[in-house]
C-alpha cells in the first residue's frame, strides 16, 4: 500500500492542484492513504490531452480490430493483477476481499466483451433510386467524460472505459473521492496496452470543483455519471449547456414481486445476494420484497434468517466466498442508512433484526429486515444504498405491480412464480428499464442496463451501450 497516489493525466502521474485527501479504510476507520485531487486546472489538462488524441486520429485510423485488441489487453492487466488490485479495493472500500476480486473479473470481462464489439459497428446504405449512393457511419464523439461512483470503482470504470475506447474516443475519468486508489490499474492497463498518452486520464477530485469542471467543460462532448439523482440533475444541466449527450444511471428502489407458488428456498439466495452483496451498495439492490400475504410471514423470517446469518466485519478477513459482509463504504453512508431504519421505526415498521451501528471500529451497520412496510413510507420510497431489506405484502397480481410501480424510479424489478404466464404479464407492466424473473441480478454484461424515470437514461452493459458513444453520420452522393 503506497501512502501517496498520484493522478494520471496525458500519460504521466503527478500531483493535483487541489492538494491532497485523505483515503479511510472503512473496515476500520484508520487512515489508509493520500490522494492527489486535482484542480479544475487539471480537468482542463486532462480534457485537452484527450482532445489532441482525437483530433490526431491515432484512435479512429486505425482499424477496429486492432483497438478491439488493445482493449482487450487491458481487461489481462486486470486479470494478471488481479490480486493486488482487490487487496486494495477491499481496503479503500469496505467490502469482503472475495467480493473485490469478483469485482477486478467482473471488470476485465467488459474490457473482453467491448474489445470484441469494435469492430462490428457498421453503417448501413440507403436506397435513394438511380444517380445517388447513400450510407451512413458511427463516429465517436471525441472526449468522454466519466464520472465514476464509490461502490464498483474499477468495475463501472471499466464498463466506460472499454466501451469508449471501443468506439474510438480518448476518455477522461474522474474517481470518486472515497475509492480513488485501486482506479491506478487502469491508468496502468491502458499504457501497457499501447494507448498513446492522452488517450486515458483518470483523476480524483472533489466533485464540486473537479466533478464539475469536468461536466462543464465545452470539449467534453459525452458524458457519463453514475451516482444520486441530486447530482445527476447537476451533471446533466452542466452538459446542457454545450450541448453534450448524457448516460445517466442514478439509482433504484427495486423491488421483487413474490407470488404464493414462488419458490422460497430459491429466493433466500436471491435475498442474499440482492441486498446484502456489498452491503446492500448496489443501485439494482433488491431494497423492496412485495410478497403475497399468504407467504408473507415466511418470507419476513427466511429473510431475517439470511441476515442473522452473514458473518460481518473488515473484508481484508473474510477472502472466501460465503455468508459474508464488510463495511459500508463510510461513516456518513452508515448513519445515514441507521436513520432511514429509525425513521422508518416510528412511521410503524417493525425492525425484525439489525437495523443497528455495530460496536466495531468501523463504518458497519447490521444486515436488516423491516415488515409492516407501507407504500407512504419514506423507506419504501428513498433508495437506502444500504443493506436493509423493507418487506411488504399484496393481495392480487394489480397491487403487486401498482406498488412495485409506486415510485419514481425505475432501474430493474423481479418477478418470482412458476407461472411463466404471470410472470410475463407482470414484466410488460413493470416500469423498469430490467425486469429479472425468477433470479435477482440475472444477466451479465451482454445484457442492457438502465433505468426509468428518476433511474436516469441511456444504456450500460450490452451492445445498446455502444450507441451512446457514438453519434451517426449520413453520406448522400449524386452521382452523375
Amino acid at each position: 500500500m503506497q501512502s501517496y497516489w498520484r493522478n494520471f493525466i496525458d500519460g504521466e502521474w503527478g500531483d493535483g492542484g487541489a492538494g491532497r485527501a485523505e483515503i479511510v479504510n472503512p473496515g476500520t476507520g484508520e487512515r489508509l492513504a493520500e490522494q492527489a485531487m486535482a484542480d479544475a486546472a487539471d480537468v482542463d489538462r486532462a480534457v485537452r490531452a484527450a482532445l489532441r488524441v482525437h483530433e490526431s486520429g491515432a484512435l479512429i485510423d486505425m482499424r477496429p480490430v486492432e483497438r478491439g485488441r488493445m482493449v482487450q489487453s487491458m481487461g489481462r492487466f486486470l486479470t494478471e493483477h488481479e490480486e493486488d488490485i482487490a487487496h486494495v479495493l477491499c481496503l479503500e472500500q469496505g467490502k469482503p476481499l472475495w467480493e473485490a476480486r469478483r469485482e477486478i473479473a467482473g471488470a476485465a470481462r467488459y474490457f473482453e466483451y467491448y474489445g470484441n464489439q469494435a469492430e462490428t459497428l457498421e453503417g448501413r446504405s440507403i436506397p435513394l433510386g438511380a444517380g445517388y449512393v447513400d450510407f451512413t457511419q458511427s463516429e465517436p464523439y471525441g472526449v468522454s467524460a466519466q464520472i465514476i461512483p464509490w461502490n464498483f470503482p474499477v468495475e463501472i470504470a471499466a464498463r466506460s472505459l472499454a466501451a469508449g475506447l471501443a468506439t474510438g474516443n480518448a476518455c477522461v475519468v474522474k474517481t470518486s473521492e472515497l475509492t480513488p486508489l485501486s482506479s491506478a490499474w487502469l491508468a496502468e492497463a491502458a499504457v501497457a496496452a499501447g494507448f498513446p498518452a492522452g488517450a486515458v486520464n483518470i483523476f480524483c477530485g472533489w466533485g464540486h470543483e473537479a466533478g464539475a469542471a469536468l461536466a462543464g467543460h465545452g470539449e467534453a462532448r459525452q458524458i457519463v455519471f453514475t451516482g444520486s439523482v441530486a447530482t445527476g440533475i447537476k451533471v446533466a444541466e452542466a452538459a446542457a449547456r454545450h450541448i453534450a449527450p448524457c448516460v445517466l444511471e442514478l439509482g433504484g428502489k427495486s423491488a421483487a414481486i413474490v407470488h404464493e407458488d414462488a419458490d422460497l428456498d430459491a429466493f433466500e439466495r436471491d435475498i442474499r445476494w440482492g441486498i446484502y452483496f456489498n452491503a446492500g451498495q448496489i443501485c439494482s439492490a433488491m431494497s423492496r420484497v412485495i410478497v403475497h400475504e399468504a407467504r408473507h410471514e415466511e418470507l419476513v423470517e427466511r429473510a431475517a434468517q439470511v441476515a442473522r446469518s452473514l458473518s460481518v466485519g473488515p473484508g481484508i478477513d473474510r477472502d472466501t466466498p460465503g455468508l459474508t459482509m464488510g463495511a459500508m463504504a463510510s461513516d456518513t453512508q452508515r448513519d445515514r442508512a441507521a436513520g432511514m431504519v429509525s425513521d422508518a421505526e416510528r412511521q410503524g415498521a417493525r425492525l425484525v433484526t439489525g437495523g443497528r451501528k455495530m460496536n466495531i471500529p468501523g463504518a458497519f451497520l447490521e444486515p436488516t429486515v423491516l415488515s409492516q412496510v407501507t407504500p407512504d413510507m419514506s423507506i419504501a420510497q428513498e433508495e437506502v444504498f444500504g443493506p436493509v431489506l423493507s418487506v411488504m405484502s399484496f393481495r392480487d397480481e394489480a397491487e403487486a405491480v401498482r406498488i412495485a410501480n409506486g415510485t419514481e424510479y425505475g432501474l430493474v424489478a423481479g418477478v418470482f412464480t412458476r407461472d411463466l404466464n404471470r410472470a410475463s404479464r407482470a414484466a410488460q407492466k413493470l416500469r423498469a428499464g430490467q425486469v429479472f424473473v425468477n433470479e435477482w441480478f440475472a444477466g451479465g454484461v451482454e445484457t442492457p442496463f438502465g433505468g426509468y424515470g428518476k433511474s436516469g437514461y441511456g444504456r450500460e452493459k450490452g451492445r445498446e451501450a455502444l450507441w451512446n458513444y457514438v453519434q451517426t453520420k449520413n453520406i448522400a452522393m449524386a452521382v452523375r
